[in-house]
C-alpha cells in the first residue's frame, strides 16, 4: 500500500504531462519559458486571487513574501509551532521573531482566540497554517489584522484547492502561499510554488525580488533571490490542473470515508472540519494514545504511516532561543505526541482503507 501514491497519479494523466514536458524540450526555454505565464493565470482563475507569482517552492514563497513586505530585524511575525519547519525557517532567515501561539485540539489550527494576545508594537504579520488541508478562521484573524494594520500571509501549503467561506485558499488573506511539492495536493515533479495576492505594488515587489530583484535585466531595485519555478515544473503542474477538480472530489470522499468508518470510536481522535469550510486532505491524521504501538502494528500490516509532526517547533533546537512564545502550547505538545497519519491520496479504494482502519481499530483496541 502507497501513502501517496504519485505512480497512480502519474499513470492518470500520463499523455497529458508528457506532452506538456515534450513541448518545453521543443521549444527549449527552461527558465521563465511561457509556461510560467500560462500556469500564473490558470492558477489566478482557479484562485479568483487577482495575481499569482510562481516561484522555486513554497518555502521560498512565503521567504519572498516576507521580503516584499519588507519584514527584518526588530519584527515579529505570529504563526503556529504544530507546523513543518519552513514556516518559522522563513521568518528567522529574514531575521524577524517568530512568535508562537497553540492551536486548536480539534482542527490542529492556529486558535484565533489567542492571537490577539501576542500581538506588540513589534508584529507586523500573521502567518497562519492552513494545516492538512484545512483554511483556519481566516475570518477572525483578519478582522484582528485590521484593528492592528498588520498583513495577513496565509502558509497555504497543504490545502490549495480548498476552500473556506466561498473564497479558495490563498485567496482569504492580503497574501497566500502554496507548495507544489509532489506530495501537496497539486504537486509537481521537483519543487514549486505560488504567491498570490490582490495588490499589484506587492506582486511587482515578488516578481523583482524573485529574479535577483531585477526589475529589468541587469537593474537591480532590491535585494532578491534566485526564486523562480522551473518552466518544466510548471509544464508539468498544468497538464495536473486539468483533474485537479476531480481529484479534489476524490480526496473529500476518501476523508469522509475515513470520518465515517472510525465515528463512535471514542480512543481515535478524529479531525473535525468547520461548517464553514471544507477540507482537500492534505494528510488525514488521526490522533492516538501509544502512537508508536500502533505505528509498528500498521507497519506490521504493510501500512505506511507518518508523523505530521512529532516535535513542535519551539522544542526544536533550532528555534528554541530564536522565538518568542505567547501563553502556554499545551495543546500543540499534546498533538505532537500523538498525531499519526494514514495513508490517503486521491486514487485510493475503499478496500485499502477499509484495511486501514481494521489495522488501526486493532491496534488500538487490543
Amino acid at each position: 500500500m502507497q501513502f501517496i501514491d504519485l505512480k497512480a497519479q502519474y499513470q492518470a494523466s500520463r499523455e497529458k504531462i508528457n506532452q506538456r514536458i515534450q513541448d518545453v524540450l521543443d521549444h527549449g526555454q527552461y527558465i521563465m519559458g511561457p509556461e510560467v505565464t500560462e500556469l500564473e493565470r490558470a492558477l489566478v482563475d482557479f484562485t479568483g486571487a487577482a495575481e499569482c507569482v510562481t516561484v522555486s517552492s513554497g518555502t521560498e514563497a512565503l521567504f519572498i513574501a516576507l521580503m516584499a513586505l519588507g519584514i527584518g530585524p526588530g519584527d515579529e511575525v505570529i504563526t503556529s509551532p504544530f507546523t513543518f519547519a519552513a514556516t518559522a525557517e522563513v521568518i528567522a532567515l529574514v531575521g524577524a521573531t517568530p512568535v508562537f501561539v497553540d492551536v486548536e485540539f480539534d482542527t490542529c489550527n492556529i486558535d484565533a482566540s489567542l492571537i490577539e494576545a501576542a500581538v506588540t508594537e513589534r508584529t507586523r504579520a500573521i502567518m497562519p497554517v492552513s494545516l492538512y488541508g484545512q483554511v483556519p478562521d481566516m475570518e477572525d484573524i483578519n478582522r484582528i489584522a485590521a484593528r492592528h494594520n498588520l498583513t495577513v500571509i496565509e502558509d497555504a501549503a497543504q490545502s490549495f484547492g480548498a476552500s473556506y467561506r466561498d473564497k479558495k485558499s490563498c485567496a482569504v488573506s492580503r497574501i497566500g502561499c502554496t507548495s507544489f511539492f509532489p506530495s501537496k495536493p497539486l504537486g509537481c515533479y521537483g519543487d514549486g510554488g505560488a504567491i498570490f495576492t490582490d495588490d499589484p505594488i506587492l506582486a511587482k515587489r515578488m516578481r523583482e525580488i524573485r529574479v535577483h530583484g531585477q526589475e529589468k535585466r541587469y537593474y537591480h531595485t532590491q535585494l532578491g533571490v534566485g526564486g523562480r519555478m522551473d518552466t518544466i515544473q510548471c509544464a508539468v503542474v498544468l497538464a495536473k490542473l486539468e483533474t485537479f477538480g476531480s481529484e479534489i472530489t476524490a480526496r473529500m470522499k476518501a476523508g469522509q470515508r475515513y470520518l465515517d468508518a472510525f465515528a463512535g470510536q471514542n480512543k481515535i481522535g478524529l479531525p473535525i472540519v468547520r461548517s464553514d469550510r471544507d477540507c482537500v486532505w492534505a494528510q488525514f491524521t488521526i490522533k492516538v494514545d501509544e502512537r508508536d504501538r500502533v505505528a509498528a502494528h500498521l507497519q506490521s500490516n504493510g501500512i505506511p504511516t507518518a508523523i505530521h509532526y512529532p516535535v513542535p517547533l519551539h522544542k526544536q533546537p533550532a528555534y528554541a532561543e530564536l522565538c518568542r512564545i505567547s501563553g502556554v502550547l499545551a495543546i500543540s505538545e499534546e498533538l505532537g505526541r500523538g498525531v499519526l497519519s494514514l495513508p490517503m491520496h486521491p486514487f485510493i479504494e475503499a478496500g485499502e482503507q477499509d484495511r486501514v482502519v481494521a489495522a488501526v481499530l486493532e491496534a488500538v483496541y487490543q
